[in-house]
């Protein structure tokens, strides 16, 4: 157990893609971990395919006899309930800003949340070693940011170090990071981190904690393990824990105790490896094991504390989906998580393990509607469980609106509809810039800063949420996918009005079967076809985008060419058809119309309409919107 003295907890935080995982991947390298792999911490399967992080993780470095704990967080804004998490553990953070990117919205996010935690930060411009970089000018920024945010004295005498985490060096000097820059090679002194981990021992605090008070822990994080069951990650909050020890968690919002038990295992990292202790004091992060019924925000103390410790409330949760049983005609083939009740199950463990997710189930118990951050946080949800085996029916996404006080102020939920909006940033070269302009003006965005950074055009934006949804695959078509589009969410304001969504109609199946050929190649100048020969299809999937504007045009995907004496006696041509696409998650949420579903399993993605039924769709036309 390290002295409270020699123990450092920080935590990284950053914009997307600035380089996060890969500057703790050089810390971990320069430190004498074990590794072989770049990503190290990213250790799920989507994180390591995508190149994002989604979960945080905690990694252990000793540096001239500091203890120094790290956490590499998400930069995305729809894992931020991550982020704000995770700074309950931590005594300071380590600001990350992209030299050539400077402040994004995330950063804007993630600092904002840091400091009214009251943490202290310290700045690491990284990738100052690239051509673009432009360090006045992003240190500027970074200035008027603290500024803006409302730092205090102390949090505005931040320092600033200079690092290249692909090469895997920093320094404190401007002048090393300049001469460096100009001879476009690693520079000869402070060729390793070592002055950026002599800042984090020199500014980062020490834990303000007791350890001869009775043992009080609060759980940031959840784990299981197949051989030691539920493992809760937290930083200890006061006093000292043994194996053996006789722990209650409290329940967050009661403080009623769940369950008493005994710790079993006490875990703590080294690099990327995981030991056994049999004891663990205040200030020290790390995992135990023994207890079953806590949760996330619960505190594991001794049984003579009554009061469970304060966490930090995230913010609310801005889009919801329908999650329910695969009902179509091709449902239970390709999976084997099936039924409502392991659908639940599955979205309940979720639920225990992310407090930006909420999960509100229906009066009949089939579905469930499943309300998050944004529709990537949702799609990588939806990902990972059909990877684990799962069919599902999933809903186009929906955004939460809210209410705000009445004019009397007598009734606080009755007043006008309020919707979130976010603030959009984006990045683009300067001919996009008018189509850009001009479609998120269509969906009631507002342009708030338009300036030049480098070679690129930046537009600034708030844009409601509802607006966004469907926006990225059209963005991307309309930069040639040169463009770099991020948002957060900002704040709930009067609702902005109607949106007209632009989209194709669909081609839809008249029919189930196998999908032939001849009736592909009959079909394709009537539109996008999503599928190909030999697949499945059923009455009521969508098979393709309709070129025309109007209605839906129902189509026989399965139609096969007559054979005849006649026909055998000549030469058929062969049919050459246009390769198709295939269907992606994050796309198909985005793509997907407020009258159609997406059917998801293990193999499959396939949109469909809601109700399959073309009879039933035109009574329920007539009547109103689906």
């Amino acid at each position: 157990m390290a002295p409270v003295s020699k123990v450092r907890n920080i935590a990284i935080i950053a914009h997307v893609d600035h380089g996060k995982t890969t500057l703790v991947d050089c810390l971990l390298r320069q430190a004498g971990t074990k590794q072989t792999l770049d990503r190290v911490m990213d250790s799920n399967d989507l994180e390591r395919e995508r190149g994002i992080t989604i979960l945080s993780k905690v990694t252990t470095i000793v540096y001239n006899g500091y203890k120094i704990n790290i956490v590499d967080t998400p930069g995305h804004a729809d894992f931020g309930g991550e982020v704000e998490r995770i700074l309950s553990m931590v005594d300071g953070v380590a600001l990350l800003v992209d030299a050539s990117e400077g402040v994004m919205t995330q950063t804007k996010f993630v600092l904002n949340k840091a400091l009214q935690q009251n943490l202290r930060p310290l700045v690491v411009f990284n990738k100052v070693d690239r051509p673009s970089s432009r360090i006045d000018e992003v240190d500027s920024e970074i200035l008027d940011l603290f500024m803006n945010l409302g730092a205090n004295d102390q949090q505005m005498s931040y320092p600033m170090v200079f690092a290249s985490a692909k090469q895997g060096w920093a320094t404190g000097a401007r002048e090393v990071c300049d001469q460096a820059i100009a001879q476009g090679q690693i520079p000869t002194e402070n060729a390793d981190m070592a002055a950026l981990l002599d800042l984090i021992v020199d500014h980062v605090p020490p834990p303000t904690v007791q350890r001869d008070l009775p043992f009080a822990m609060l759980v940031t994080q959840l784990d299981s393990n197949p051989y030691l069951g539920k493992c809760y990650v937290g930083r200890v909050h006061q006093g000292i824990v043994r194996v053996g020890d006789r722990l209650h968690a409290l329940d967050p919002e009661t403080g009623e105790p769940t369950e008493i038990n005994k710790v079993t295992k006490i875990l703590v990292k080294s690099g990327t490896d995981e030991f056994s202790v049999e004891e663990a004091g205040a200030g020290e992060i790390v995992t135990m094991t023994g207890l079953q019924q806590a949760g996330v925000n619960s505190t594991l103390c001794d049984p003579s504390i009554q009061k469970p410790l304060p966490f930090i409330p995230v913010d609310p949760p801005t889009i919801s989906m329908t999650f329910s049983v695969n009902d179509s005609p091709l449902g239970g083939q390709e999976g084997t998580q099936l039924t409502s009740n392991m659908i639940r199950d599955r979205l309940l463990f979720e639920a225990a393990n992310n407090v930006a997710l909420k999960i509100v189930e229906s009066k009949s118990k089939e579905s469930f509607e499943v309300c998050g951050r944004g529709e990537l946080q949702l799609g990588i949800l939806i990902e990972s469980m059909r990877r684990e085996g799962f069919e599902l029916t999933i809903s186009p996404p929906k955004v939460i609106f809210t209410r705000g006080p009445s004019a009397s102020g007598n009734n606080p939920n009755s007043g006008p509809l309020l919707e979130p909006i976010e603030e959009v940033t984006i990045d683009i070269d300067p001919e996009h810039s008018g189509t850009v302009i001009d479609k998120l003006s269509k969906r009631k965005a507002e342009l708030k800063q338009f300036t030049e950074v480098g070679n690129k055009t930046r537009l600034i934006f708030e844009c409601p949420t509802r607006g966004l949804l469907g926006y990225a695959a059209e963005f991307k078509n309309d930069t040639h996918g040169t463009g770099v589009l991020n948002h957060v969410f900002a704040r709930y304001e009067p609702h902005r009005g109607d949106l007209n969504r632009e989209r194709k109609p669909a081609l839809v199946s008249m029919a189930g079967g196998t999908i032939t050929g001849y009736a592909l190649n009959m079909l394709e100048p009537r539109g996008k076809l999503f599928v190909t020969p030999g697949a499945k299809t059923y009455m009521g999937m969508i098979v393709g985008e309709y070129n025309r504007d109007g209605a839906d045009l129902e189509v026989n995907p399965t139609k096969a060419k007559q054979l005849t004496n006649h026909r055998a006696a000549g030469k058929d041509d062969a049919v050459r058809l246009t390769p198709v696409k295939p269907l992606v998650l994050e796309d198909v949420i985005a793509y997907v119309n407020q009258d159609e579903a997406i059917e998801v399993t293990p193999k499959s993605i396939r949109l469909r309409k809601a109700v399959l039924d073309p009879n039933r769709r035109k009574q329920m036309k007539s009547r109103g919107p689906v």
